[in-house]
C-alpha cells in the first residue's frame, strides 16, 4: 500500500473521531454567584433569600470556604468558622447547582459589620421571647379566670345569655393575642442553662460540666436543633476588657459542648460576645455583679425548619 493511501486513511479516521467528539454533548457545571440573607439554617443546609425574594437552598460541605471580607477596599479575606453563618446574615455564595437544585457552596463570604448586625438581631430575639412568655402567662391566667367565670354563669340561668356573649368576646381577644405573640420570635427555645464566672475569670467551673453535657444530649433528640452561646460581663473594669472576657467565657463553654458534648460545629451558632450589654443584676452590688458575669446557653429549633 502506498504512503499516500495510508496517510489518507489515517486522516479520514481522525476526522471520523473528531466528528464523534463534536456530536457528543458535554455538560459542564456552571459556577453561580448568589447574594442574599440567610433565612434559616439547619446544620449543613442554609436557606438564602435572594434580592428578588426567592429562596435558594445552599448546601455546605467540608470543603466550603467561609470568609469575612475586611479592609477599606474589601480586598482582604479572613477565614471564619461555619458557625458564623447565622440567620439574618447577608452573604455572597459561589458554587454550582447539583441535580437536586441545591447550590453546593464553594465559598461563602460576608462583611464584618453584617455579622455584628445579625448577632444583635439574635440577641434581641431572646428579649422578645422573654416578653412573649410573660404575656403568655398573663393570658393563661385570664383564660383560667374566664373559665371560672363561665362555670359560674352556667349556674345563673337568668344572666346566662349576656355573660356568655362577654366570655366569647374575651376569649376571642385572648386567642388572637396568643397567636400574635407566638409569631414574634423565629425560634423555639427547648432548654436553657446559665453558667456563672468569678470576677475577671474565664475558666468554666467544673461543676457545670455535667449540666452542659446533659443539655448537649437533650439537644441531639431535637430535629434540626441549633445551640446558641452568649457571653456577658459585669460593668466593673474597662469596656474593652469586659468585651474580651465575655468572648473568652463564651468560647470556653463552646469548647466543652463541642469537645466533650460532641456537638458538631454545624449545629453551633457563632459564640456571641455581648460585653456589658443586657445586664440582669445591679452592678452596684456584689450580688448583681455576680449575676452579670455569665454565659447563657440555649437549645433552639428554627420555626422555619420545624415546619418543613
Amino acid at each position: 500500500m502506498s504512503k499516500f493511501r495510508v496517510g489518507r486513511i489515517t486522516s479520514l479516521v481522525m476526522l471520523f473521531i473528531a466528528g464523534l467528539a463534536s456530536s457528543s454533548p458535554i455538560v459542564a457545571a456552571q459556577s453561580t454567584k448568589l447574594e442574599g440573607l440567610i433565612n434559616a439554617r439547619d446544620g449543613d443546609t442554609m436557606i438564602v433569600r435572594s434580592p428578588n425574594s426567592s429562596n435558594v437552598t445552599v448546601l455546605l460541605t467540608d470543603s466550603t470556604e467561609v470568609g469575612q471580607i475586611q479592609g477599606v477596599f474589601k480586598a482582604r479575606r479572613k477565614q471564619m468558622s461555619m458557625a458564623a453563618l447565622i440567620p439574618g446574615l447577608a452573604v455572597r455564595v459561589e458554587g454550582t447547582f447539583n441535580d437536586k437544585q441545591q447550590l453546593v457552596a464553594k465559598s461563602v463570604a460576608f462583611k464584618g459589620n453584617d455579622l455584628e448586625d445579625a448577632e444583635k438581631i439574635e440577641a434581641g430575639m431572646h428579649e422578645t421571647k422573654v416578653q412573649v412568655q410573660q404575656n403568655q402567662a398573663e393570658l393563661e391566667k385570664q383564660n383560667a379566670a374566664l373559665k371560672a367565670q363561665n362555670e359560674a354563669l352556667q349556674q345563673q340561668q337568668a344572666q346566662l345569655t349576656e355573660h356568655q356573649a362577654k366570655i366569647a368576646a374575651n376569649k376571642a381577644a385572648v386567642d388572637a393575642a396568643i397567636a400574635r405573640f407566638g409569631q414574634l420570635d423565629d425560634y423555639y427555645i427547648f432548654d436553657e442553662l446559665t453558667v456563672y464566672f468569678d470576677n475577671g475569670k474565664i475558666k468554666v467551673d467544673p461543676k457545670y460540666n455535667p449540666q452542659l453535657l446533659t443539655l448537649a444530649e437533650k439537644a441531639k433528640t431535637i430535629d434540626g436543633y441549633m445551640i446558641e452561646v452568649k457571653g456577658y460581663a459585669s460593668s466593673v473594669g474597662s469596656v474593652t476588657l469586659n468585651q474580651q472576657l465575655s468572648e473568652d467565657r463564651a468560647d470556653g463553654v463552646t469548647n466543652i459542648l463541642v469537645q466533650h458534648g460532641h456537638i458538631p460545629l454545624t449545629r453551633m451558632l457563632a459564640p456571641g460576645a455581648m460585653g456589658e450589654a443586657h445586664q440582669v443584676g445591679n452592678d452596684k452590688t456584689a450580688e448583681g455583679q455576680a449575676e452579670n458575669r455569665r454565659v447563657v446557653v440555649r437549645v433552639l429549633q428554627n420555626k422555619g425548619i420545624a415546619g418543613l
